[in-house]
């Protein structure tokens, strides 16, 4: 199953998405108090059920996570994304957080003032999105509380975060966390390692693959839950392979008039324009 939100005849929806058609669920101004998706979860809805039909063309896809209770990110979690940070391997995750006023659709703007960051840096990374309320959950039955994966760019202010010490400000301006274009549910994507891609201006920055991570969605999910109690619709981002900006030399950062696309085999991609303000 694919699911996602999607402005409609000036209304937003939590939809499915099947082939070239979408099927409104869930009206959004009916759950003003929070995601959508996350009510939906809680409250045990059919996701799977009936509803209006639209042709996939005539909608625009948002991000399919709105306010998520929490969005979280592990950083460091690809072996060659470690090594060409100078880092060296984690022995655990390495948690970060996200503000939910970052999140944006995966064909909005990336948008920041000059000089606020100078150094904006991109991320192509799967993100999983969890299904269920859960603490303390096993690696074993991990894979139970995940509902599926969506693409996320982790729009990274580098000088912000290399300043500060910690990352909460330079991983949450507005505008940086590119969310898309839908999530597709754990049973329908699999297992398989899933291959990412960064182009940027249309050339090849980051590629990768998801057998290179260090933590497994599962041990993820398991390590988290030990101490925070993950609630429907959360988020947590897994990593990035290499190639990110900084790391080259000579570094490359965003500009205004960039067109930035992060893509995960199965999934889709964010394709996003930079404006600077």
């Amino acid at each position: 199953m694919r699911l996602g939100r999607a402005a409609i005849d000036g209304e937003t929806y939590l939809v499915r998405v099947e082939g070239t058609e979408v099927i409104a669920l869930l009206r959004e101004s009916d759950h003003p108090a929070a995601d959508v998706l996350r009510e939906a979860l809680a409250a045990g809805a059919d996701l799977a059920g009936p509803g209006e039909r639209r042709h996939l063309g005539d909608v625009t896809l948002l991000a399919p996570v709105r306010n998520p209770s929490k969005f979280l990110g592990v950083g460091l979690n690809y072996r060659e994304h470690a090594l060409e940070s100078g880092l060296g391997i984690p022995e655990r995750p390495t948690l970060f957080v996200k503000t939910p006023n970052a999140i944006v659709g995966p064909s909005e703007d990336i948008v920041f003032r000059g000089e606020s960051s100078s150094e904006v840096d991109f991320e192509v990374e799967l993100a999983i999105v969890i299904g269920a309320r859960v603490r303390g959950i096993s690696v074993t039955e991990a894979p139970t509380a995940i509902l599926g994966y969506t693409v996320c760019n982790d729009v990274t202010a580098r000088d912000a975060q290399f300043s500060d010490g910690q990352w909460v400000r330079a991983k949450s301006f507005d505008t940086f966390a590119p969310l898309g274009p839908v999530i597709v549910t754990a049973d329908e994507l699999g297992t398989k390692p899933l291959r990412l891609e960064t182009m940027l201006n249309g050339h090849v920055m980051q590629t990768g693959c998801t057998d290179d991570m260090i933590f497994d969605p599962a041990q993820i999910v398991s390590f988290i839950s030990s101490c925070i109690t993950l609630e429907p619709g959360d988020v947590i981002t897994t990593g990035t392979p290499p190639g990110v900006g900084f790391a080259r030399t000579p570094p490359v950062f965003l500009r205004h008039g960039d067109l930035i696309s992060v893509a995960v085999a199965g999934i889709g991609a964010c394709v996003n324009r930079v404006r600077t303000e």
